[in-house]
């Protein structure tokens, strides 16, 4: 049992309890100001860390034969995305360890040390040695690094929703939640956009020589920005007044387990339905339209990054539409029009030799994907008390994402590889947005009630 007194049991918000009040007794006073400010640092950060992530999935092309050399160019591809998906295994611990940090010392220490720990990891990358040059061992510290990246963005998405959810106004937590998504999303164009401007810029000799190291290596500086942004922060006012009334729990992990198992698979299935048909468009798309439709690099990449920051552009109003209409509508909207238009997207990829359509196509897909993200982000942070709350957000979250969110790109390109149905990817979309649409009915509108205290 938690040290707080009389924890508010976050799973009791099921589709039948009644609607709290919208502010609580006692609730930290937010402005719209300090909202920004957590938003703002929040979205930043978040940026920062999933261009560090990213950036592997953009040079999965050119990385491939580097470290896993094959005769087959799909097995390399398909060992690649593999190491992809990898990288989600150590989210859930990072999820735990900097769930706990932050329950118990404050977002704020969280947060800093997520993005310390990313751009060390990246960096690292960018300087591993190739198969050529030590053989076998290169594939292994591979795969230790994108484990180490793995572990610094479990924590991150989790810490800066529960960030912004907790300095935002409860009616407004829609619009302001949307800069984590923003963030993340955001993070995958300019990883784009910077393996677009190096591939443009280089020979393919001299990208599979050294060009690919680049983009790691800028993970350096550009964490040392986020670090001087997010060191400015203070912590959020439920925190600081939870360590004041030493309401802190002594195990967020187990107390999360213990009390709140029902909003943990909650925040588990909204998850798998946005990871898993997010990751489809963020990575998949890339691979499909290099490898197999034969589109050139520089394209694609361009083309990818700025369909995604042209949809990012159109987050917000999803985040203004959900506090206006409430998380579940809009997130039940956004499931069905992914069902209805994911075959016909993969259709149109397929049959088009246009790369204008493509990036049509791309800038659809992408937008529906922020009617997903958004309201799923200040949804979670709803679901538990503060005491536990980047805990339980973290670890239901990155259980999502471990299950649809690192293994959608290599279950779609072993779909086409096993079916040579270039469409069959769309059954996967479709399947995790039904999960998504089931999940929902266990789940009552939260965008009107103050946070669990």
């Amino acid at each position: 049992m938690t040290n707080v007194e009389k924890p508010i049991r976050a799973d009791d918000r099921s589709a039948g309890a009644p609607m709290p009040e919208p502010h609580r007794a006692g609730e930290p006073q937010k402005s719209p100001a300090m909202a920004r400010r957590a938003a703002i640092a929040g979205g930043v950060g978040t940026l920062i860390e999933y261009y560090d992530f990213a950036v592997y999935g953009f040079l999965a092309v050119v990385i491939a034969p580097l470290f896993f050399p094959s005769d087959s160019p799909g097995t390399s591809i398909l060992a690649t995305l593999a190491v992809f998906g990898v990288a989600y295994v150590a989210r859930p611990l990072g999820g735990i360890f900097f769930g706990r940090l932050g329950d118990r010392r404050g977002r704020r220490s969280a947060l800093v040390a997520t993005v310390v720990c990313m751009g060390i990891a990246c960096g690292i990358l960018g300087l591993l040695p190739t198969h050529s040059s030590i053989g076998v061992l290169a594939p292994i510290l591979l795969v230790l690094v994108r484990l180490a990246q793995g572990f610094s963005a479990g924590g991150e998405v989790g810490g800066a929703a529960t960030y912004i959810a907790e300095s935002a106004p409860a009616h407004r937590r829609g619009f302001f939640g949307s800069f984590t998504p923003i963030g993340s999303t955001l993070g995958f164009a300019v990883a784009a956009a910077v393996v677009g401007l190096v591939t443009l810029l280089t020979t393919d000799e001299q990208m599979e020589s050294w060009g690919w190291r680049i983009p790691f290596l800028l993970a350096l500086p550009l964490a040392l920005i986020c670090l001087r942004v997010r060191m400015k922060l203070e912590d959020t006012p439920e925190f600081e007044e939870m360590a004041e009334k030493q309401e802190v729990a002594k195990s967020p992990l187990l107390d999360v387990v213990r009390n709140n198992p029902r909003s943990v698979l909650k925040v588990v299935g909204i998850a798998i339905a946005m990871n898993g048909s997010g990751y489809i468009g963020l990575t998949y798309f890339n691979v499909y339209l290099i490898n197999d439709l034969g589109f050139s690099k520089d394209s694609v990449y361009w083309t990818s990054a700025i369909a995604i920051a042209l949809a990012c552009a159109t987050f917000p109003i999803s985040g203004m539409m959900t506090d206006r209409f409430g998380r579940r509508p809009v997130l039940l909207f956004g499931y069905l029009t992914y069902i209805v238009i994911a075959f016909p997207a993969f259709m149109i990829l397929g049959a088009t030799g246009s790369i204008v359509v493509v990036g049509l196509v791309y800038f659809v897909y992408m937008t529906l994907n922020g009617v997903v993200q958004v309201p799923a982000f200040p949804l979670f942070t709803e679901l538990f008390p503060r005491a536990t709350r980047y805990t339980g957000v973290s670890l239901g979250f990155n259980i999502g994402t471990i299950a649809a969110g690192g293994t959608a790109p290599y279950v779609a390109a072993q779909l086409v590889e096993s079916t040579g149905n270039a469409m069959s990817p769309a059954y996967w979309v479709v399947g995790v947005c039904l999960i998504g649409t089931v999940t929902l009915l266990a789940i009552r509108e939260t965008s009107r009630a103050a946070l669990p205290a």
